[in-house]
């Protein structure tokens, strides 16, 4: 991965970008429906966790954007690196 930080959406973009290039390539993750009742629940329980914890006052929703900006553009990092392996050649997604 090179050092440049991506913003949260160019992240996420990049991210959709590695899986649709894995799928390409034959990855094998799961059907559309398995996949898409994974994401919705996680995405129920990550959003009361995060609710929870801010209204607790653990974390201000700033630190909270600030780092799941960081974990998105280390998951293009992740994608990258697999996907050069797969690929036998750099790969940047962004």
């Amino acid at each position: 991965m090179t050092s440049s930080k991506l913003a949260y959406h160019d992240a996420c973009h990049a991210i959709q970008t590695g899986v649709a290039l894995d799928h390409a390539n034959g990855g094998t993750d799961g059907s559309p429906k398995h996949l898409r009742v994974g994401i919705n629940l996680t995405k129920c329980d990550h959003a009361a966790l995060v609710r929870l914890l801010i209204a607790k006052g653990v974390f201000t929703e700033r630190e909270y954007l600030d780092t799941i900006t960081d974990e998105a553009n280390a998951e293009v990092g992740r994608y990258e690196t697999a996907l050069a392996a797969m690929l036998g050649k750099k790969v940047t997604l962004r």
